[in-house]
């Protein structure tokens, strides 16, 4: 497990809230913190669930933490998560919101065997990070949280390092080609609005998914940081209806 040298901001913890035998491993996007995904993790608590959200390496710390650090440092973030909940739980659901669904995607790809997925506007392409050439600037300045709600704070840094934001795009170029090797049970979410992630992310995504239990859900009204939006309660009723239908697929 990563050591950071750097003290970890306020509200940016990891957390665990112990429950039942099924638990779900919250991962949250680039450049954000566990706090992203805390009220959703808190209403999945309420339901009975074991959440752990961890927090992504190099994130909610220093900038330079996170421009030190690769996306192999990020996927193993969400490996060590799981393995804590697999030791603790009957049945592990990985939800990503963003790059942690892409994160999710990529472990799966690898053989951890999650028993299900759920990806929030999946990270399949950023339009704004796609030119980026070797004659950009070090930092990028980081624009508001692409959130629909009003007065809603995210957790995040000022500039975004460049150098991470082309590791997230090598993460994507590398799980990309081989999501048709997914077969693991997978709920789809996305909002009908988003300014950072295409929603047809997305639609081509479910497209390419090999599981036999797969389904699509919109999120009529949010944006990109969805797990901080007005669709809180449909991303937990959604995710709900989909672990049942695992439990209905496992005692049929």
């Amino acid at each position: 497990m990563h050591n950071t040298t750097y003290p970890v901001i306020e509200g940016a913890e990891a957390f665990y809230l112990a429950g039942g035998p099924t638990g779900i491993l919250l991962c949250h996007g680039f450049n954000a913190t566990p706090q992203s995904v805390r009220t959703v993790g808190e209403t999945f608590a309420a339901h009975g669930l074991t959440v752990f959200a961890p927090r992504l390496h190099g994130h909610g710390t220093d900038c330079r933490e996170f421009e030190a650090a690769c996306f192999e440092d990020w996927k193993q973030s969400v490996r060590e998560g799981y393995d804590l909940l697999a030791a603790r739980c009957e049945t592990v659901i990985v939800a990503g919101q963003s790059m942690g669904a892409t994160l999710a995607l990529a472990l799966a790809q690898e053989g951890v065997p999650f028993d299900g997925i759920v990806t929030i506007n999946a990270a399949l392409s950023v339009p704004g990070y796609q030119s980026l050439g070797d004659d950009c600037p070090t930092h990028l300045k980081e624009d508001a949280p692409d959130i629909k709600a009003t007065g809603v704070h995210e957790i995040v840094y000022d500039t975004v390092p460049t150098r991470a934001a082309k590791k997230l795009l090598a993460l994507i170029e590398q799980t990309l080609p081989h999501l048709s090797s997914v077969d693991t049970p997978a709920l789809v979410l996305y909002s009908a609005v988003d300014h950072v992630v295409p929603p047809d992310n997305s639609r081509r995504l479910y497209e390419l998914l090999a599981s036999s239990n797969k389904r699509c859900r919109c999120l009529p009204n949010s944006y990109h940081v969805a797990t901080l939006d007005n669709d809180q309660q449909l991303i937990v009723e959604e995710t709900l209806r989909f672990i049942e239908s695992l439990a209905e697929e496992l005692a049929g």
